[in-house]
């Protein structure tokens, strides 16, 4: 599936980019072109009021004020030889020109930038000319703004289909963790009833009292994990609970299950009830999974320290221990399914417990801290 997303990514990216490409192209030439046929047309406009100032024909008159009436939309201004506005400009903003006595100023330059004006001769002797400064027309504005226009909606297209498709991904993600949890939870409660009964019997014997309590233990633990399973894809209750007793609960039964190298601490800054709503069994879970993370970390030795900050809207957990630490490289991948760096292990632990924390109790689960060599700090953050 990522391959196959990768694919799609890499192939609209490079339609995108052979769009872009192309239209930027053909857009450069064809402002090239209409700027040719501008520049043509200023040029014939300002022969024509010369034509105008030389002749009392009736029909040169009448042509040029054909030819100088037609131009709606090429900006021009007229200027002596040491670039002085003279008279108002043509398709420029009139209400500017009176109310700002450099707005021709501003333009003379801005149009200087963009072509090189023509230059029409009034005297030779002693030389006298004017300058004629243009602009670009609103339709190669268009042009040339158009690849720009273009990019944004491919950028936009690209960005649809590839958050349609993770949508896509992660909903079928979910339905397949939900499958494949209430399925486990399914298979596991056949053989529980089973052993549920043999336990039993064996109760009734008083020479296996021993043997029954711990295999009652056993049977209590799969239970637990068949419970936990069957409310994985399904919404939880969320219920008010101690959530300083639900850790120092799984410290005490994790703490059972290590060496004597590891130590366990908690700090509640002197508070023993801090509330919040949430489902015991996945939460205790997710304590679980972070405290067997930790352990793992340290290969059974070092300490781990459990920290909650009860604030106004939110309860914070930092779970910190002092193990290996996570590369930066492997940073963004914690979280994934599938990933770990042991040797045995599904890699689904803290992916679960992300979802379980963000999904089911609309709260946040991060590395907050992690230094190769010298540990890291998981943080849950609930609201209250």
């Amino acid at each position: 599936m990522i391959r196959q997303l990768f694919n799609w990514r890499t192939g609209i990216a490079l339609v995108a980019v052979a769009i872009v490409t192309e239209t930027i192209s053909y857009s450069n030439f064809l402002a090239k072109k209409i700027a040719a046929e501008e520049r043509k047309k200023v040029n014939v406009w300002v022969q024509s009021l010369k034509t105008r100032a030389t002749t009392t024909e009736p029909s040169a008159l009448d042509l040029t004020n054909i030819i100088t009436s037609e131009n709606t939309d090429i900006p021009i201004i007229e200027t002596d030889e040491n670039n002085h506005p003279l008279g108002l400009g043509l398709n420029l903003d009139t209400l500017k020109i009176k109310s700002d006595t450099n707005y021709l100023k501003q333009k003379v330059i801005e149009f200087r930038n963009q072509h090189p004006p023509i230059t029409v001769e009034i005297n030779k002797e002693p030389l006298i000319y004017n300058k004629y400064y243009y602009g670009d027309s609103l339709l190669l504005k268009q042009v040339r703004y158009y690849p720009l226009v273009q990019l944004i909606i491919v950028a936009l297209f690209i960005f649809i289909i590839l958050y349609t498709i993770s949508v896509r991904n992660k909903s079928t993600q979910n339905q397949v963790w939900a499958g494949m949890a209430k399925e486990t939870a399914h298979q596991l409660g056949t053989p529980l009833s089973s052993l549920q009964g043999w336990v039993e019997m064996l109760k009734e014997k008083e020479t296996d009292t021993a043997i029954a309590a711990e295999m009652e233990k056993d049977v209590d633990r799969l239970k637990l994990i068949s419970d936990r399973f069957g409310k994985i894809g399904s919404a939880p209750k969320l219920e008010e609970k101690n959530v300083v007793d639900q850790i120092k609960n799984m410290v005490s039964y994790i703490k059972r299950r290590s060496t004597d190298k590891v130590s366990f601490t908690i700090d509640a800054a002197g508070n023993e009830v801090v509330f919040a709503k949430i489902s015991g069994p996945l939460f205790d879970w997710v304590i679980e999974n972070l405290l067997k993370n930790a352990l793992d970390a340290m290969v059974g030795k070092g300490s781990i320290n459990i920290k909650i900050k009860n604030e106004t809207t939110n309860i914070i957990i930092d779970v910190t221990d002092t193990g290996k630490g996570i590369s930066k490289k492997n940073m963004n991948k914690v979280f994934k399914p599938g990933f770990t760096t042991k040797k045995r292990g599904w890699g689904l632990g803290l992916s679960l417990s992300k979802r379980i924390i963000e999904q089911y109790h609309k709260g946040h689960l991060i590395v907050k801290h992690s230094e190769p060599g010298k540990g890291t700090t998981f943080r849950i953050v609930l609201n209250k």
